[in-house]
């Protein structure tokens, strides 16, 4: 089966990470190896990509549609957070630009069985990485009501966290839920009826979301980079960044500001303490969206946003 996925925002992004020829570029989200051939192509003759990417159907993926390009990029199957072991095993030591696709792909709906979709019956799953420990089962079945309610309510703004999350206990003490049609039925039905009319999105999107992000620790791992990143970063290195919901972009666009300010210190301090200068320059003073156009052919795209920063 075909690995399915449509790279948002191709051109600007690649063009955001202002490619040259011999110079080492990291695709922290292969996905479908959209961003990563446009890379390839531009950094031709003499540059490498490293390839990263938690999901092993993309690294799979990854080695059929780059094999012209097999001479010069390393795929590893990891999380992106974990790029500094990674440069340290390739014996680089650092690079000259970061792209990170922070959504998830068709292929990861349509095809890996995982239960990423709620309108799907399929374990009730949700790893990226299938060797990581933790399901979206476990949590909806171990975590109390006001934990899943709060989980709710913090990764996905879930307006009616409370009643989803008690109804999701009462139902798992009557039998454990196990699949993400028996989850999205619940979450249905805890919703009032009334307001589940004129909603422009199912009632269970941002469950189902709040659980992927948990599953995934996305929100943790994604602040932890956003800072360390320009540390691998070769000076005039780029770092850009597709997020698809306010929580992502949220924290690149406050990392990025810190970096570029520099000092931290109270802004009543007559001097600076903390002797923190400013490390890159950002080149998105308002993040950067899809054309009309691409979010006419790819509706998925509509609130994705491209940020940049420069290391100085």
């Amino acid at each position: 089966m075909s690995y399915r996925h449509i790279s948002v925002m191709p051109e600007e992004a690649v063009d955001m990470l202002n490619c040259r020829s011999g110079k080492i570029y990291v695709d922290g989200t292969l996905g479908g190896c959209g961003h990563a051939g446009l890379i390839l192509e531009r950094i031709a003759p003499g540059g490498t990509l490293i390839g990263i990417d938690q999901d092993m159907d993309a690294i799979q993926n990854a080695k059929k549609v780059l094999t012209p390009f097999q001479d010069h990029i390393h795929l590893v199957h990891d999380n992106f957070v974990n790029l500094k072991r990674i440069l340290d095993q390739l014996d680089i030591s650092a690079v000259d630009g970061i792209l990170l696709d922070l959504g998830f792909s068709l292929n990861q709906i349509e095809n890996s069985g995982r239960g990423f979709s709620f309108m799907r019956d399929e374990p009730l799953d949700m790893r990226m990485n299938v060797e990581s420990s933790t399901t979206a089962e476990d949590i909806v079945n171990r975590l109390d009501e006001k934990a899943l309610a709060t989980l709710f309510r913090k990764n996905s703004d879930e307006r009616w966290a409370r009643p989803i999350a008690r109804k999701i206990v009462r139902e798992r003490n009557r039998r454990l839920i196990r699949s993400s049609k028996q989850l999205a039925d619940i979450v249905c039905s805890a919703v009032p009826r009334k307001k589940k009319h004129g909603r422009r999105i199912h009632p269970a999107t941002k469950v189902f979301m709040a659980l992927r992000i948990a599953v995934n620790q996305e929100l943790e791992v994604l602040e932890t980079f956003s800072e360390a990143a320009v540390e691998m970063l070769n000076s005039g290195g780029r770092f850009c960044t597709l997020s698809f919901h306010s929580l992502e972009d949220r924290i690149v666009k406050h990392s990025f500001r810190r970096l570029e300010k520099g000092c931290i210190c109270p802004s009543d301090f007559p001097k600076c303490n903390c002797g923190r200068t400013k490390l890159v320059r950002v080149l998105t003073r308002k993040a950067l969206k899809p054309s009309d156009r691409e979010i006419a052919e790819n509706p998925l795209s509509r609130n994705t946003r491209l940020r940049a920063i420069e290391k100085i």
